[in-house]
Protein backbone atom coordinates (compact mmCIF):
# COMPACT_ATOMS: atom_id res chain seq x y z
CA UNK A 1 0.00 0.00 0.00
CA UNK A 2 2.98 2.32 0.42
CA UNK A 3 3.53 2.63 -3.32
CA UNK A 4 -0.14 3.37 -3.96
CA UNK A 5 -0.06 6.05 -1.27
CA UNK A 6 2.93 7.66 -2.97
CA UNK A 7 1.15 7.67 -6.33
CA UNK A 8 -1.97 9.18 -4.74
CA UNK A 9 0.11 11.91 -3.11
CA UNK A 10 1.77 12.61 -6.45
CA UNK A 11 -1.62 12.95 -8.13
CA UNK A 12 -2.81 15.35 -5.42
CA UNK A 13 0.43 17.30 -5.79
CA UNK A 14 -0.23 17.69 -9.52
CA UNK A 15 -3.66 19.13 -8.80
CA UNK A 16 -2.60 21.49 -6.02
CA UNK A 17 0.68 22.65 -7.55
CA UNK A 18 0.29 22.59 -11.31
CA UNK A 19 3.31 24.82 -11.80
CA UNK A 20 5.53 21.96 -10.70
CA UNK A 21 4.23 19.71 -13.50
CA UNK A 22 6.57 19.45 -16.49
CA UNK A 23 5.36 21.77 -19.27
CA UNK A 24 5.06 20.84 -22.89
CA UNK A 25 7.39 22.46 -25.40
CA UNK A 26 5.18 25.15 -26.93
CA UNK A 27 7.25 25.16 -30.13
CA UNK A 28 6.26 21.57 -30.88
CA UNK A 29 2.53 21.11 -31.55
CA UNK A 30 1.04 17.81 -30.45
CA UNK A 31 -0.61 15.29 -32.71
CA UNK A 32 -3.44 13.14 -31.42
CA UNK A 33 -1.06 10.19 -31.08
CA UNK A 34 1.36 12.34 -29.06
CA UNK A 35 -1.43 13.44 -26.75
CA UNK A 36 -2.61 9.88 -26.11
CA UNK A 37 0.94 8.71 -25.42
CA UNK A 38 1.53 11.53 -22.92
CA UNK A 39 -1.80 10.89 -21.18
CA UNK A 40 -1.27 7.13 -20.86
CA UNK A 41 2.26 7.50 -19.50
CA UNK A 42 1.69 10.43 -17.12
CA UNK A 43 -1.91 10.23 -15.97
CA UNK A 44 -2.15 9.39 -12.22
CA UNK A 45 -4.98 6.90 -12.82
CA UNK A 46 -2.71 4.80 -15.05
CA UNK A 47 0.17 5.09 -12.59
CA UNK A 48 -2.07 4.00 -9.71
CA UNK A 49 -3.29 0.96 -11.69
CA UNK A 50 0.31 0.06 -12.53
CA UNK A 51 1.29 0.37 -8.86
CA UNK A 52 -1.60 -1.89 -7.83
CA UNK A 53 -0.44 -4.49 -10.35
CA UNK A 54 3.13 -4.29 -9.02
CA UNK A 55 1.82 -4.69 -5.47
CA UNK A 56 -0.06 -7.81 -6.54
CA UNK A 57 3.09 -9.29 -8.10
CA UNK A 58 4.70 -9.01 -4.67
CA UNK A 59 1.63 -10.64 -3.13
CA UNK A 60 1.97 -13.59 -5.51
CA UNK A 61 5.57 -14.07 -4.41
CA UNK A 62 4.41 -13.98 -0.79
CA UNK A 63 1.68 -16.57 -1.37
CA UNK A 64 3.98 -18.91 -3.26
CA UNK A 65 6.42 -18.85 -0.37
CA UNK A 66 3.90 -20.85 1.71
CA UNK A 67 4.71 -23.93 -0.37
CA UNK A 68 8.44 -23.77 0.34
CA UNK A 69 10.31 -24.65 3.55
CA UNK A 70 11.03 -21.95 6.08
CA UNK A 71 14.68 -22.19 7.21
CA UNK A 72 15.97 -20.14 10.15
CA UNK A 73 19.19 -19.91 12.10
CA UNK A 74 18.53 -19.62 15.82
CA UNK A 75 20.73 -19.43 18.88
CA UNK A 76 21.24 -17.97 22.32
CA UNK A 77 23.90 -17.47 24.98
CA UNK A 78 22.93 -17.92 28.64
CA UNK A 79 24.70 -17.49 32.00
CA UNK A 80 22.67 -18.79 34.92
CA UNK A 81 22.85 -19.57 38.63
CA UNK A 82 19.83 -21.61 39.74
CA UNK A 83 19.32 -22.46 43.48
CA UNK A 84 16.20 -24.49 42.79
CA UNK A 85 17.65 -27.68 44.28
CA UNK A 86 18.20 -25.93 47.62
CA UNK A 87 14.50 -25.13 47.71
CA UNK A 88 13.46 -28.73 47.19
CA UNK A 89 11.00 -29.98 49.84
CA UNK A 90 13.13 -33.11 50.44
CA UNK A 91 16.48 -31.33 50.49
CA UNK A 92 16.71 -31.54 54.32
CA UNK A 93 16.43 -35.34 54.19
CA UNK A 94 19.70 -35.66 52.31
CA UNK A 95 22.83 -36.66 54.20
CA UNK A 96 24.86 -33.66 55.37
CA UNK A 97 27.81 -34.53 53.11
CA UNK A 98 25.50 -34.38 50.07
CA UNK A 99 23.95 -31.11 51.19
CA UNK A 100 27.40 -29.55 51.60
CA UNK A 101 28.37 -30.67 48.09
CA UNK A 102 25.27 -29.25 46.43
CA UNK A 103 26.36 -25.66 46.23
CA UNK A 104 24.83 -23.81 43.20
CA UNK A 105 27.41 -22.09 40.99
CA UNK A 106 26.93 -19.95 37.90
CA UNK A 107 27.32 -21.70 34.54
CA UNK A 108 27.17 -20.87 30.85
CA UNK A 109 25.01 -22.40 28.15
CA UNK A 110 25.35 -21.76 24.42
CA UNK A 111 23.05 -23.08 21.75
CA UNK A 112 22.89 -22.70 17.96
CA UNK A 113 20.63 -24.56 15.56
CA UNK A 114 19.08 -24.56 12.11
CA UNK A 115 15.28 -25.00 12.07
CA UNK A 116 13.19 -26.13 9.13
CA UNK A 117 9.40 -26.00 8.78
CA UNK A 118 7.75 -27.56 5.71
CA UNK A 119 4.02 -27.94 4.97
CA UNK A 120 3.26 -31.50 3.89
CA UNK A 121 -0.50 -31.45 3.33
CA UNK A 122 -2.83 -28.42 3.46
CA UNK A 123 -6.00 -29.79 1.80
CA UNK A 124 -5.30 -27.64 -1.25
CA UNK A 125 -5.07 -24.34 0.64
CA UNK A 126 -1.64 -23.37 -0.65
CA UNK A 127 -2.37 -24.49 -4.21
CA UNK A 128 -5.67 -22.62 -4.31
CA UNK A 129 -4.14 -19.54 -2.72
CA UNK A 130 -1.50 -19.44 -5.46
CA UNK A 131 -4.19 -19.95 -8.08
CA UNK A 132 -6.24 -17.14 -6.54
CA UNK A 133 -3.27 -14.78 -6.64
CA UNK A 134 -2.64 -15.62 -10.30
CA UNK A 135 -6.28 -14.97 -11.21
CA UNK A 136 -6.19 -11.68 -9.30
CA UNK A 137 -3.11 -10.68 -11.28
CA UNK A 138 -5.00 -11.29 -14.52
CA UNK A 139 -7.88 -9.19 -13.20
CA UNK A 140 -5.53 -6.32 -12.35
CA UNK A 141 -3.95 -6.54 -15.79
CA UNK A 142 -7.37 -6.19 -17.39
CA UNK A 143 -8.23 -3.34 -15.02
CA UNK A 144 -5.01 -1.58 -16.06
CA UNK A 145 -5.96 -2.02 -19.72
CA UNK A 146 -9.44 -0.66 -18.99
CA UNK A 147 -7.91 2.42 -17.32
CA UNK A 148 -5.60 2.92 -20.28
CA UNK A 149 -8.50 2.73 -22.72
CA UNK A 150 -10.52 5.15 -20.62
CA UNK A 151 -7.63 7.63 -20.45
CA UNK A 152 -7.06 7.21 -24.20
CA UNK A 153 -10.71 8.05 -24.89
CA UNK A 154 -10.61 11.07 -22.60
CA UNK A 155 -7.42 12.30 -24.28
CA UNK A 156 -9.16 11.80 -27.64
CA UNK A 157 -12.16 13.77 -26.41
CA UNK A 158 -10.03 16.53 -24.88
CA UNK A 159 -8.04 16.85 -28.11
CA UNK A 160 -11.25 17.15 -30.17
CA UNK A 161 -12.82 19.53 -27.64
CA UNK A 162 -9.89 21.88 -28.27
CA UNK A 163 -10.23 21.38 -32.04
CA UNK A 164 -13.95 22.15 -31.80
CA UNK A 165 -13.34 25.35 -29.85
CA UNK A 166 -10.70 26.49 -32.34
CA UNK A 167 -12.94 25.69 -35.32
CA UNK A 168 -15.84 27.64 -33.78
CA UNK A 169 -13.54 30.59 -33.20
CA UNK A 170 -12.37 30.39 -36.81
CA UNK A 171 -15.97 30.58 -38.02
CA UNK A 172 -16.56 33.67 -35.89
CA UNK A 173 -13.37 35.25 -37.24
CA UNK A 174 -14.55 34.69 -40.80
CA UNK A 175 -17.97 36.14 -39.90
CA UNK A 176 -16.28 39.22 -38.46
CA UNK A 177 -14.30 39.65 -41.68
CA UNK A 178 -17.53 39.40 -43.66
CA UNK A 179 -19.23 42.00 -41.48
CA UNK A 180 -16.19 44.25 -41.64
CA UNK A 181 -16.23 43.94 -45.44
CA UNK A 182 -19.93 44.77 -45.50
CA UNK A 183 -19.33 47.80 -43.23
CA UNK A 184 -16.64 49.06 -45.60
CA UNK A 185 -19.05 48.62 -48.52
CA UNK A 186 -21.83 50.45 -46.66
CA UNK A 187 -19.51 53.35 -45.89
CA UNK A 188 -18.38 53.46 -49.49
CA UNK A 189 -21.94 53.54 -50.77
CA UNK A 190 -22.88 56.14 -48.16
CA UNK A 191 -20.05 58.37 -49.31
CA UNK A 192 -21.31 57.94 -52.86
CA UNK A 193 -24.85 58.78 -51.81
CA UNK A 194 -26.29 55.37 -52.71
CA UNK A 195 -26.83 54.23 -49.11
CA UNK A 196 -28.27 55.81 -46.01
CA UNK A 197 -26.53 56.51 -42.73
CA UNK A 198 -28.83 53.92 -41.14
CA UNK A 199 -27.14 51.22 -43.22
CA UNK A 200 -23.74 52.30 -41.89
CA UNK A 201 -24.95 52.41 -38.30
CA UNK A 202 -26.61 49.00 -38.59
CA UNK A 203 -23.41 47.54 -40.05
CA UNK A 204 -21.35 49.03 -37.23
CA UNK A 205 -23.75 47.67 -34.58
CA UNK A 206 -23.78 44.20 -36.16
CA UNK A 207 -19.98 44.13 -36.19
CA UNK A 208 -19.81 45.25 -32.55
CA UNK A 209 -22.43 42.69 -31.50
CA UNK A 210 -20.09 39.94 -32.64
CA UNK A 211 -17.35 40.85 -30.15
CA UNK A 212 -18.96 39.13 -27.09
CA UNK A 213 -19.24 35.90 -29.10
CA UNK A 214 -15.58 36.16 -30.07
CA UNK A 215 -14.58 36.74 -26.44
CA UNK A 216 -16.63 33.72 -25.32
CA UNK A 217 -15.03 31.62 -28.05
CA UNK A 218 -11.55 32.61 -26.81
CA UNK A 219 -12.58 31.69 -23.27
CA UNK A 220 -13.83 28.30 -24.45
CA UNK A 221 -10.46 27.69 -26.10
CA UNK A 222 -8.61 28.55 -22.88
CA UNK A 223 -10.86 26.25 -20.86
CA UNK A 224 -10.55 23.41 -23.40
CA UNK A 225 -6.75 23.82 -23.43
CA UNK A 226 -6.60 23.76 -19.61
CA UNK A 227 -8.69 20.59 -19.49
CA UNK A 228 -6.50 19.04 -22.20
CA UNK A 229 -3.35 20.03 -20.26
CA UNK A 230 -4.79 18.35 -17.19
CA UNK A 231 -5.25 15.11 -19.15
CA UNK A 232 -1.66 15.06 -20.42
CA UNK A 233 -0.42 16.22 -16.98
CA UNK A 234 1.27 19.50 -17.83
CA UNK A 235 0.87 22.99 -16.40
CA UNK A 236 -2.79 23.99 -16.75
CA UNK A 237 -1.78 27.38 -18.16
CA UNK A 238 0.79 25.96 -20.58
CA UNK A 239 0.30 27.28 -24.15
CA UNK A 240 -0.05 23.79 -25.56
CA UNK A 241 -0.65 23.69 -29.29
CA UNK A 242 -2.15 20.84 -31.25
CA UNK A 243 -2.06 19.97 -34.91
CA UNK A 244 -5.09 18.53 -36.68
CA UNK A 245 -8.56 19.45 -37.81
CA UNK A 246 -12.08 18.17 -37.48
CA UNK A 247 -12.60 15.95 -40.50
CA UNK A 248 -15.37 13.61 -41.46
CA UNK A 249 -13.73 10.19 -41.77
CA UNK A 250 -16.61 7.78 -42.27
CA UNK A 251 -16.39 4.42 -40.61
CA UNK A 252 -17.15 1.33 -42.66
CA UNK A 253 -20.70 0.04 -42.03
CA UNK A 254 -20.80 -2.15 -38.94
CA UNK A 255 -23.35 -4.88 -38.31
CA UNK A 256 -24.60 -4.44 -34.76
CA UNK A 257 -25.32 -8.14 -34.21
CA UNK A 258 -21.75 -9.03 -35.16
CA UNK A 259 -20.43 -6.51 -32.64
CA UNK A 260 -22.67 -7.90 -29.90
CA UNK A 261 -21.66 -11.50 -30.54
CA UNK A 262 -17.99 -11.06 -31.30
CA UNK A 263 -16.61 -8.12 -29.36
CA UNK A 264 -17.78 -8.49 -25.78
CA UNK A 265 -14.66 -10.48 -24.95
CA UNK A 266 -12.53 -7.64 -26.33
CA UNK A 267 -13.65 -5.34 -23.51
CA UNK A 268 -11.17 -5.49 -20.61
CA UNK A 269 -14.01 -4.77 -18.18
CA UNK A 270 -15.75 -7.98 -19.26
CA UNK A 271 -12.54 -10.00 -18.98
CA UNK A 272 -11.85 -8.49 -15.55
CA UNK A 273 -15.38 -9.37 -14.38
CA UNK A 274 -14.88 -12.96 -15.53
CA UNK A 275 -11.64 -13.10 -13.57
CA UNK A 276 -13.55 -11.94 -10.49
CA UNK A 277 -16.02 -14.82 -10.95
CA UNK A 278 -13.11 -17.25 -11.10
CA UNK A 279 -11.57 -15.67 -7.98
CA UNK A 280 -14.83 -16.15 -6.09
CA UNK A 281 -14.98 -19.78 -7.18
CA UNK A 282 -11.49 -20.33 -5.73
CA UNK A 283 -12.53 -18.56 -2.53
CA UNK A 284 -15.28 -21.15 -2.18
CA UNK A 285 -12.69 -23.92 -2.36
CA UNK A 286 -10.58 -22.18 0.28
CA UNK A 287 -13.60 -21.80 2.56
CA UNK A 288 -14.47 -25.50 2.25
CA UNK A 289 -10.88 -26.48 3.13
CA UNK A 290 -10.90 -24.37 6.28
CA UNK A 291 -11.38 -27.23 8.82
CA UNK A 292 -9.75 -30.09 6.93
CA UNK A 293 -6.65 -32.02 7.90
CA UNK A 294 -3.29 -30.25 7.65
CA UNK A 295 0.15 -31.78 8.21
CA UNK A 296 3.51 -30.09 8.49
CA UNK A 297 7.02 -31.16 9.42
CA UNK A 298 9.40 -29.41 11.85
CA UNK A 299 13.09 -30.13 12.09
CA UNK A 300 15.91 -28.77 14.23
CA UNK A 301 19.66 -29.48 14.11
CA UNK A 302 22.27 -27.75 16.25
CA UNK A 303 24.58 -27.82 19.26
CA UNK A 304 24.03 -27.18 22.95
CA UNK A 305 27.29 -26.55 24.87
CA UNK A 306 28.61 -24.98 28.02
CA UNK A 307 31.80 -23.85 26.35
CA UNK A 308 31.97 -22.34 22.83
CA UNK A 309 34.97 -24.55 21.98
CA UNK A 310 32.65 -27.56 21.99
CA UNK A 311 30.62 -26.28 19.06
CA UNK A 312 30.65 -28.72 16.12
CA UNK A 313 31.57 -31.56 18.49
CA UNK A 314 29.09 -34.31 17.68
CA UNK A 315 28.88 -35.29 21.33
CA UNK A 316 27.09 -32.01 21.94
CA UNK A 317 24.82 -32.15 18.90
CA UNK A 318 21.10 -31.80 19.43
CA UNK A 319 18.37 -32.52 16.88
CA UNK A 320 14.72 -33.38 16.56
CA UNK A 321 12.13 -34.05 13.86
CA UNK A 322 8.45 -33.48 14.56
CA UNK A 323 5.42 -34.28 12.43
CA UNK A 324 2.43 -32.11 13.36
CA UNK A 325 -1.16 -32.54 12.24
CA UNK A 326 -4.29 -30.50 12.83
CA UNK A 327 -7.84 -31.68 12.30
CA UNK A 328 -10.52 -29.35 13.71
CA UNK A 329 -13.57 -31.08 15.14
CA UNK A 330 -15.69 -28.09 16.13
CA UNK A 331 -15.21 -24.44 15.16
CA UNK A 332 -18.46 -22.92 16.31
CA UNK A 333 -19.76 -22.54 12.75
CA UNK A 334 -16.77 -20.62 11.41
CA UNK A 335 -16.38 -22.78 8.30
CA UNK A 336 -20.11 -22.67 7.57
CA UNK A 337 -20.03 -18.88 7.78
CA UNK A 338 -17.05 -18.67 5.43
CA UNK A 339 -18.76 -20.98 2.93
CA UNK A 340 -21.92 -18.87 2.98
CA UNK A 341 -19.90 -15.69 2.44
CA UNK A 342 -17.91 -17.21 -0.42
CA UNK A 343 -21.10 -18.47 -2.09
CA UNK A 344 -22.72 -15.05 -1.83
CA UNK A 345 -19.64 -13.37 -3.33
CA UNK A 346 -19.68 -15.88 -6.19
CA UNK A 347 -23.32 -15.18 -7.00
CA UNK A 348 -22.76 -11.43 -6.77
CA UNK A 349 -19.79 -11.73 -9.15
CA UNK A 350 -21.94 -13.63 -11.67
CA UNK A 351 -24.66 -10.98 -11.48
CA UNK A 352 -22.06 -8.25 -11.87
CA UNK A 353 -20.65 -9.97 -14.98
CA UNK A 354 -24.14 -10.21 -16.48
CA UNK A 355 -24.77 -6.53 -15.76
CA UNK A 356 -21.45 -5.45 -17.29
CA UNK A 357 -22.15 -7.48 -20.44
CA UNK A 358 -25.58 -5.87 -20.79
CA UNK A 359 -24.11 -2.42 -20.22
CA UNK A 360 -21.54 -3.08 -22.95
CA UNK A 361 -24.31 -4.11 -25.35
CA UNK A 362 -26.19 -0.90 -24.54
CA UNK A 363 -23.04 1.18 -25.04
CA UNK A 364 -22.46 -0.43 -28.44
CA UNK A 365 -26.06 0.15 -29.50
CA UNK A 366 -26.11 3.78 -28.30
CA UNK A 367 -22.78 4.57 -29.95
CA UNK A 368 -23.87 2.95 -33.21
CA UNK A 369 -27.16 4.88 -33.20
CA UNK A 370 -25.32 8.15 -32.49
CA UNK A 371 -22.89 7.34 -35.29
CA UNK A 372 -25.69 6.87 -37.81
CA UNK A 373 -27.55 10.02 -36.73
CA UNK A 374 -24.35 12.09 -36.81
CA UNK A 375 -23.57 10.89 -40.34
CA UNK A 376 -27.05 11.95 -41.51
CA UNK A 377 -26.65 15.29 -39.74
CA UNK A 378 -23.34 15.89 -41.53
CA UNK A 379 -24.93 15.24 -44.94
CA UNK A 380 -27.75 17.67 -44.20
CA UNK A 381 -25.39 20.28 -42.73
CA UNK A 382 -23.15 20.21 -45.77
CA UNK A 383 -26.13 21.00 -47.98
CA UNK A 384 -27.18 23.81 -45.63
CA UNK A 385 -23.69 25.35 -45.72
CA UNK A 386 -23.65 25.25 -49.52
CA UNK A 387 -27.05 26.91 -49.72
CA UNK A 388 -26.18 29.50 -47.05
CA UNK A 389 -22.97 30.45 -48.90
CA UNK A 390 -24.93 30.84 -52.13
CA UNK A 391 -27.56 33.01 -50.44
CA UNK A 392 -24.89 35.22 -48.84
CA UNK A 393 -23.13 35.74 -52.17
CA UNK A 394 -26.45 36.70 -53.76
CA UNK A 395 -27.36 39.10 -50.96
CA UNK A 396 -23.97 40.79 -51.02
CA UNK A 397 -24.22 41.23 -54.79
CA UNK A 398 -27.79 42.53 -54.49
CA UNK A 399 -26.78 44.98 -51.76
CA UNK A 400 -23.97 46.31 -53.88
CA UNK A 401 -26.52 47.23 -56.53
CA UNK A 402 -29.14 48.42 -54.04
CA UNK A 403 -31.44 45.40 -54.41
CA UNK A 404 -30.99 44.18 -50.81
CA UNK A 405 -30.80 45.79 -47.39
CA UNK A 406 -28.23 45.51 -44.63
CA UNK A 407 -30.67 43.32 -42.69
CA UNK A 408 -30.78 40.88 -45.62
CA UNK A 409 -26.98 40.63 -45.66
CA UNK A 410 -26.72 40.26 -41.88
CA UNK A 411 -29.40 37.57 -41.86
CA UNK A 412 -27.48 35.71 -44.57
CA UNK A 413 -24.23 36.01 -42.60
CA UNK A 414 -25.91 34.74 -39.44
CA UNK A 415 -27.47 31.82 -41.31
CA UNK A 416 -24.09 30.87 -42.79
CA UNK A 417 -22.39 31.09 -39.38
CA UNK A 418 -25.06 28.88 -37.86
CA UNK A 419 -24.83 26.35 -40.70
CA UNK A 420 -21.04 26.15 -40.40
CA UNK A 421 -21.20 25.66 -36.64
CA UNK A 422 -23.85 22.96 -37.05
CA UNK A 423 -21.59 21.17 -39.54
CA UNK A 424 -18.58 21.46 -37.24
CA UNK A 425 -20.55 20.19 -34.25
CA UNK A 426 -21.99 17.31 -36.31
CA UNK A 427 -18.47 16.34 -37.40
CA UNK A 428 -17.30 16.49 -33.78
CA UNK A 429 -20.23 14.34 -32.64
CA UNK A 430 -19.51 11.80 -35.39
CA UNK A 431 -15.86 11.47 -34.38
CA UNK A 432 -16.84 11.14 -30.72
CA UNK A 433 -19.52 8.54 -31.53
CA UNK A 434 -16.97 6.62 -33.58
CA UNK A 435 -14.53 6.71 -30.66
CA UNK A 436 -17.24 5.60 -28.22
CA UNK A 437 -18.19 2.74 -30.52
CA UNK A 438 -14.58 1.60 -30.71
CA UNK A 439 -14.23 1.93 -26.94
CA UNK A 440 -17.45 -0.02 -26.39
CA UNK A 441 -16.33 -2.86 -28.65
CA UNK A 442 -12.80 -2.94 -27.25
CA UNK A 443 -11.32 -1.87 -30.60
CA UNK A 444 -8.42 0.61 -30.95
CA UNK A 445 -9.82 4.11 -30.47
CA UNK A 446 -7.37 5.74 -32.87
CA UNK A 447 -7.17 5.02 -36.58
CA UNK A 448 -3.53 4.24 -35.92
CA UNK A 449 -3.12 2.75 -32.46
CA UNK A 450 -0.40 4.19 -30.22
CA UNK A 451 2.11 1.71 -28.85
CA UNK A 452 1.90 1.99 -25.07
CA UNK A 453 4.74 1.13 -22.68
Amino acid sequence: MGLIRKISIAALFYLLFPASVPSQDASQPLTLQDAVKLATTRNPEVLIAQAQLEELLGKITEVRSAAFPKINLEGFALRLRDPSILNSSSFDNLPPEFRDALVPVASNLFEAAVTVKQPIYTAGKVRNAIHLAEETKKEKQQSLEAVRQSVTFRAFRGFHDLLLAEENQQVLSETRQQRQKHLDLARSRFSQGTATEIDVLRSEVNLANLEPDIIRAANRIRLARAMFNNLIVVDLDAPTRIVGKLEYRPLAPVVLNELLSGNLEARPEVRAAKQVVEECRILQLLARAENKLSIDLDGRLGYSVRSPRNFFDNDYSRWNITANFRLPFYDGGQKAGLVVQAGARFRAAEHNLSQIENNVRLEIKAANDDLESSAKSIAASRLNVTQAEKVLDMMQANYQYGAATTLDVVDSQTALTLARNVLINATYLYEMSKARLRLATGSPILDQEVKLP
